[in-house]
């Protein structure tokens, strides 16, 4: 149970960072877009990458170094073109909720919400690296790998529906430009980030 616990804390901690993938999530629930299959998406992603991690794949990233600067790089383009893509939402402004016919399609949202997923470098830290290394210092790394997911799972389904309280705010197209220019700050720092190692 002591394993369990440990990875659940750990994983909160590791994920509760507003990031680009948080980011979208948020955007995507105060929509009401597609929000299962957006949390669905990263969820899943997390539980694939934390087990990969504690069976041990964070070996092959230091086996093999080029891996992650090809991420680092490929992570800050895409993060620089879609922080650009939301401050330009912000300038142009006039995004409220939109009605729910005129919904974004599912394939983008989930191809979006893949990128912002597996382009960035700090996941595989996070979880093949971090996550790998300190569960072979649990009793079971096992439950400590499903402490883990289980906080991905709790996290980004409380995102994606909780988020959904805050829409009579922004029914307002000054919240969602306000919102857009927040969401390409945070794009653009991440990338910064990335391309400064």
């Amino acid at each position: 149970m002591t394993s369990l616990t440990s990875g659940f804390l750990l994983g909160v901690s590791l994920i509760l960072a507003i990031g680009a993938q948080n980011a979208f999530v948020l955007r995507q629930s105060l929509r009401g877009e597609h929000v299962m299959a957006v949390v669905l998406t990263c969820a899943l992603s997390d539980a694939v990458l934390i087990a990969a991690g504690v069976a041990g794949f964070g070996i092959l990233v230091q086996t093999v170094p080029w891996i992650v600067p090809v991420f680092r790089w490929g992570g800050a383009a895409f993060l620089l073109a879609y922080g650009a893509r939301a401050a330009w939402a912000a300038w142009r402004g006039g995004g409220a909720l939109r009605p729910e016919g005129q919904a974004g399609g599912l394939g983008r949202a989930v191809a979006t919400c893949l990128a912002l997923t597996w382009l960035n470098p700090h996941v595989y830290l996070d979880t093949l690296v971090l996550l790998g290394s300190i569960s072979t210092q649990a009793a079971s790394p096992v439950l400590f790998g499903a402490g883990a997911v289980t906080a991905s799972f709790v996290f980004f389904f409380a995102l994606g529906y909780g988020a959904a309280l805050l829409r009579p705010v922004f029914a307002r197209p000054a919240a969602w430009r306000v919102l857009d220019a927040v969401i390409a700050a945070v794009m653009w720092a991440i990338a910064a980030k990335l391309v400064s190692g």
